[in-house]
């Protein structure tokens, strides 16, 4: 394929949250929930797209971890977790934002999004309550009968199921320190104003990475993974120049952290967090062992002492991060004196690989039996034999399929199709024999830098 081109609409501007959010609903990446009943704020689901995208993403996480020399391992916790849980690793007492209302027409801000000198953005009176925290979780209760219930939440991170299954974890599966816990699974989180579409949602899901080490080597590890996730958003087709690393100042730090690094990506509506990179030090299982009374040290058959391990983790969102691949991706260019839009996406990435479209109705005989083969082979392929060849071409582009495949008149004599190539445009005659070998080297990636 051709490089990765920046994201932009013209030479240097940025594509706008409006036309992602357009194309997402228009082309069955993302709906908003419930939609027919008037939608839920925060709240989305994936389509037919979406769903294969996020898919590819998830699994190229997993095989950037697979590329560490030391094991890792995966769990799936739970989504509801008791209130004791959360007291011991803090959220209760501290996972709050600074809430603001307008006195007058009821709306409600987060306090640190709006000046509060100037009138409600929604009304137009100045008439504010006073600010006050106001916890992001969710809360349930569990258990059938009346007043017997329990007080439970949802998980707001995944990070706690990890911490609380480490011994279980360890044990079970004779691990070794230093040695990583990873999770995907989803969070939940009562924003006050979520915003920017998939940006900041109330249900969304994370990536996670939980890494168990000695506290002499603490440091080198979390200088190692800030290295090893940034490789890993290159590897995956985001634009260079687009990303930094944020080291967070001593008064940003989050109550358990020890050293923070963000990856930021410049958005159109500025630079925001893509994957935060913590080193979180004995802080969580210290906490849990303390709540818990449970013993969750590690014995050092060399020094024959126990101590609590430090964790350094890697967090990153997925629905934040195939947001990120979109914005990054979008590209308008002129072809054939039209305008067309294209998601320039690494190949390994985009939700459909390889479009087969025959050139008339009278190759499908040929052509389905090649979608079908390429199906069968797991190749994600899509079919399509509606409208012109050109109008063909410009939807797969618009969904970012990097290669398409025509079946025409001299494929029956020649067993030769054409390749045509998303970025370029460029056509090329290959035999249908050599497809496999052909789509392979495009799905190549590496995530050694």
């Amino acid at each position: 394929m051709d490089a990765h081109a920046p994201n932009s609409t013209s030479e240097g501007s940025f594509v706008t949250l409006e036309k992602l959010v357009s194309l997402c609903k228009r082309r069955g990446f993302i709906f908003q929930s419930a939609e027919i009943y008037g939608g839920v704020t925060g709240l989305y689901d994936n389509g037919p797209l979406g769903t294969l995208m996020k898919q590819n993403i998830r699994n190229l996480w997993k095989q950037s971890l697979n590329h560490l020399e030391q094991d890792v391992v995966y769990i799936d916790g739970a989504l509801i977790g008791p209130e004791a849980m959360w007291k011991a690793s803090g959220h209760i007492s501290n996972f709050h934002d600074p809430m603001v209302d307008c006195m007058v027409c009821k709306h409600r801000y987060r306090a640190d999004d709006i000046n509060l000198e100037k009138p409600c953005p929604h009304c137009g009176n100045k008439q504010w309550t006073a600010v006050r925290d106001f916890n992001l979780m969710f809360t349930t209760q569990v258990g059938a009968n009346t007043g017997q219930s329990t007080t439970a939440y949802l998980r707001p991170e995944t990070a706690q199921v990890v911490f609380v299954n480490f011994k279980n974890v360890m044990t079970s599966s004779r691990a070794k320190i230093p040695f990583g816990i990873a999770q995907i699974g989803k969070a939940f989180r009562n924003e006050i104003t979520p915003k920017q579409f998939l940006f900041r949602m109330r249900e969304f899901e994370q990536m996670e990475l939980e890494w168990f080490c000695k506290p002499s080597e603490s440091n080198d590890f979390y200088n190692f993974l800030m290295l090893q996730r940034m490789m890993f958003m290159h590897a995956i087709g985001i634009t260079k120049e687009r990303l930094r690393l944020h080291a967070h100042a001593q008064g940003e730090l989050s109550h358990y952290s020890r050293g923070t690094s963000d990856i930021e990506y410049h958005f159109s509506f500025g630079w925001k967090e893509l994957e935060g990179i913590a080193h979180r030090g004995d802080y969580d299982l210290t906490q849990h062992m303390e709540h818990s009374g449970k013993d969750l040290k590690v014995y050092d058959e060399e020094t024959k002492e126990s101590y609590t391990p430090h964790v350094v983790e890697c967090s990153v969102g997925v629905d934040r991060l195939f947001l990120t691949l979109l914005f990054d991706a979008y590209y308008e260019d002129t072809v054939e004196g039209e305008t067309r839009t294209v998601l320039r996406l690494h190949p390994a990435i985009a939700p459909i690989t390889v479009a087969i479209l025959p050139l008339t109705k009278k190759q499908h005989d040929l052509a389905h039996p090649l979608y079908k083969k390429l199906k069968l082979a797991n190749y994600s392929v899509e079919y399509d034999v509606s409208g012109s060849i050109g109008k063909r071409y410009r939807r797969q582009d618009e969904i970012g399929t990097p290669a398409c495949i025509t079946v025409d008149f001299d494929t029956p004599t020649d067993n030769m199709v054409t390749l045509r190539h998303r970025d370029s445009t460029k056509q090329e005659r290959i035999s249908i024999d050599d497809i496999t070998k052909r789509l392979d080297e495009l799905l190549k990636i590496s995530f050694l830098g």
